[in-house]
């Protein structure tokens, strides 16, 4: 049935899009083409997700790669399921094809990226994108193809039914990007988001190195044709003469000559409108804007683009002049909100400093009201920040952002004071204090708020779920004269030169000496929002110190995340992206936890699910992330409800797939180990004394 509703829908976009809803249940990394990460199906609920077992695994081989590489990786893949093929890609860009029922490996296809380079961002590969050519006949090669971009900067295509390369687009089925400067070493630029595509346009970001040098690769977004790879249109954020910043609005603002202001994080398409939203990085440097005045409009900003010609519709910007590296990590949501009774097409875009912003989608201005409002100011010499940014009225921020030494927080008193004393030394107004030489406190951090996994949002209920990190920086500038040119490492931190720059920048978390964020718990969130009132509908702590603190502790204080949520219509949000290893289950109503699955590695990534063969699935990649430091893995595992003659959780798994129940395990073991040793010592000593007096009483009768 699903072949033949496919074969049937091949008359144009729209047709396609019945046979992706007809034959798939997650076509897109991000659920949708608009990054709702919403599924319909319903079989799990609140009623029964504790039954939920995982019923397959699959080992995705990346594990052998070579050392350097592995530490370098990050496993932050969300599968799609596409006419009867799960299918995802490894950190090094290896696309995998899974039996959805079985997680069977039906095929794969290495194109064999150069391991020898040192990517600014590690290895990543957030997923695949589908297409499928409504000119081609059905069963001939290539008339479904799976595009992938690389490490190594190519965007790659092959044929879904075989894996094996479309030889007709570009050169041997690939196009190799090449960047307008020299890069500085490999791995300065790569494509790490899958790239998107519209009609027969294929548009690929990039991502790139932050804060090495002024003198950077070019932030060009490009579009491609999905057959033949040739070069439809390229965009750049930022102007680089004067006939662009006129066709771009930049009047009377200075014209960088460097800089990039790419779009890294996941990109989102509205088919029927033909527009492609990017969410922008900041320009670079990313922490001293002097050589880059004015707003940097594009920047910080999402831009929409008429995806067959990249003509700019419309922009909003989310930071002006950013001097916080607060650029827009999370993909553009499309979703049909409620407000104030009628139903409105909307972006909604989260953001690391917490705000949530909700544009129209036909002009981007606010549907929700923004304000613009002062901001702290008396940047460093050279600079000229804001005067004001941009706040929506709601809902209110989702991140803390302001912080006392009194408030500074620790295990111990020695903690808390150690903890106080760096807070007291910082400069310390708020959100948007700019980095400064005597060190500036960034609350939240630039890996805050929300980030790359976005939000979920849930049609039925009008509710928006975003998961959120507490944490902060100290930011410090040191001027030219009292550094070098090159990057190092700082404890929890590190120092980059910013070449080109009158300053280097130095970023650390403030932590305390044992290990611990000086701010107040909780370090994550995950939220509720209510979008037509804008209210928070609930919140819920994510994660637990169980894989961090001594001996497995788990103190309900959450962790900052990586990876994003998922939302059913059975109404349940599914989250991993701790830095304890626990695919969780919220309650959609209440945000109360109703269950949690024990993965053998990191879990940052998005999970996804889908109905195949009358059964709900829900998938995460767990693999682990080197800057979170979680454990490394190639696991992708499968959860569902058992069937009929199939076990159950087991008595232990309820026991120890919890959180904290395998520290009160490990505890009591520990108890009776004790208990044993003790009593064997007693027993050992007894024995003596009892040989002992046993010799007194023979020696004594010979006597």
């Amino acid at each position: 049935m699903r072949r033949s509703l496919c074969l049937v829908a091949l008359a144009g976009i729209t047709a396609s899009s019945v046979c992706l809803s007809a034959a798939t249940g997650w076509s897109h990394p991000g659920g949708d083409a608009g990054g709702m990460r919403y599924t319909p199906a319903a079989e799990i609920t609140p009623e029964n997700v504790d039954r939920l077992v995982p019923v397959w695994t699959h080992r995705t081989g990346h594990m052998q790669a070579p050392e350097d590489a592995r530490e370098r990786s990050k496993f932050e893949v969300t599968p799609i399921l596409v006419e009867d093929r799960l299918v995802l890609c490894t950190p090094f860009n290896v696309i995998i094809a899974l039996d959805p029922a079985t997680g069977v490996e039906i095929w794969r296809h290495d194109p064999k990226i150069d391991m020898e380079q040192r990517p600014a961002n590690g290895y990543i590969c957030r997923g695949v994108a589908y297409w499928r050519d409504s000119q081609a006949p059905p069963d001939s090669k290539c008339a479904v193809r799976i595009y992938t971009g690389t490490n190594d900067h190519r965007v790659i295509a092959v044929d879904l039914a075989d894996g094996k390369r479309c030889e007709d687009f570009g050169s041997g089925g690939e196009v190799v990007i090449e960047p307008e400067v020299t890069l500085e070493w490999p791995g300065e630029y790569q494509i790490t988001s899958s790239p998107v595509v519209v009609g027969d346009t294929v548009i690929v970001g990039s991502a790139i190195s932050d804060n090495m040098s002024v003198k950077a690769p070019r932030g060009t977004v490009r579009a491609f044709d999905a057959r033949s790879g040739a070069p439809r249109w390229a965009f750049d954020p930022v102007p680089r003469d004067a006939a662009a910043a006129e066709a771009q609005g930049w009047h009377g603002e200075a014209l960088p000559v460097e800089g990039h202001a790419n779009v890294w994080a996941p990109m989102s398409v509205d088919e029927t409108r033909g527009l492609v939203f990017l969410p922008t990085s900041s320009p670079s440097p990313d922490f001293y804007g002097g050589l880059r005045p004015g707003d940097n409009r594009y920047a910080d900003s999402v831009v929409a683009l008429d995806a067959a010609t990249g003509a700019v519709r419309w922009a909003f910007q989310t930071v002006h002049h950013d001097v916080w590296d607060y650029d827009i990590a999370a993909q553009p949501l499309l979703a049909t909100i409620k407000v104030e009774g009628a139903a409105r097409d909307v972006v909604i875009q989260p953001t690391k400093m917490g705000l949530i912003f909700t544009l129209d989608r036909d002009t981007g201005l606010p549907v929700i009201p923004v304000e613009e409002r002062p901001v702290p100011q008396d940047g460093v010499a050279g600079e000229a920040l804001s005067p004001t940014q941009p706040f929506p009225v709601r809902p209110r921020p989702l991140s803390d952002s302001t912080i006392t030494p009194e408030e500074a927080w620790g295990f111990t008193p020695f903690d808390r004071r150690a903890c106080a004393r760096q807070i007291e030394s910082a400069r310390r107004d708020g959100l948007y204090t700019p980095p400064s030489l005597q060190g500036s406190i960034e609350f939240p951090f630039t890996a805050g708020g929300v980030n790359w996994g976005s939000a979920a949002f849930d049609p039925a209920t009008n509710r928006l779920y975003v998961n959120t990190s507490s944490m902060m920086h100290r930011i410090t500038l040191v001027p030219r004269a009292e550094t070098d040119e090159e990057w190092h490492p700082l404890p929890y931190g590190e120092h980059a030169p910013m070449n080109g720059a009158p300053y280097a920048m130095q970023r650390v978390t403030v932590m305390s000496p044992l290990g611990i964020p000086c701010n107040p718990p909780p370090w994550g969130l995950l939220h509720a929002i209510d979008m037509e009132s804008g209210e928070i509908a609930w919140e819920s702590v994510l994660g637990t110190t169980e894989e961090i603190a001594p001996l497995g502790f788990a103190m309900h204080t959450g962790t900052p995340t990586s990876g994003g949520p998922l939302v059913t219509a059975g109404g349940l949000v599914f989250i991993s992206a701790t830095m304890d290893y626990y695919l969780r289950a919220f309650d959609a109503k209440t945000g109360a936890e109703l269950w949690q699955g024990k993965l053998p590695a990191g879990g940052q990534a998005n999970p996804m699910s889908y109905m195949y063969e009358g059964r709900q699935y829900v998938v995460i990649a767990a693999g682990g992330h080197k800057e979170m430091e979680t454990r490394k893995g190639d696991y992708v595992i499968a959860y569902a409800l058992p069937r009929a003659g199939e076990a159950g959780p087991s008595l232990v798994s309820r026991i120890l797939d919890r959180p904290g129940r395998w520290f009160y395990v490990k505890a009591g073991l520990e108890l009776i180990l004790l208990a044993a040793i003790g009593w064997g010592i007693r027993w050992l000593v007894r024995r003596r004394r009892a040989r002992r007096r046993r010799d007194f009483m023979e020696q004594s009768t010979g006597d």
